[in-house]
């Protein structure tokens, strides 16, 4: 279960916050303010960068 952490308060009511509903509310503030295709483009970069590590690591294997 995640624990349940103090957020800022900025002059407000200090509320708890599970560091996975932190990050649920960060992704859709993202969605929001760049739109689906950045997640789309970040997820492509990713995925080369997998396969770009997963090659070195063959040819490493081969020498």
């Amino acid at each position: 279960m995640a624990k349940a952490r103090k957020v800022a308060t900025h002059g407000h009511k200090a509320t708890t916050m599970s560091v996975v509903e932190a990050g649920r509310k960060g992704g859709e503030r993202v969605l929001q303010e760049r739109g689906p295709e950045f997640f789309s483009k970040i997820g492509k970069k990713g995925g080369q960068r997998v396969r770009e590590l997963i090659n070195a690591g063959r040819r490493a294997e081969l020498t």
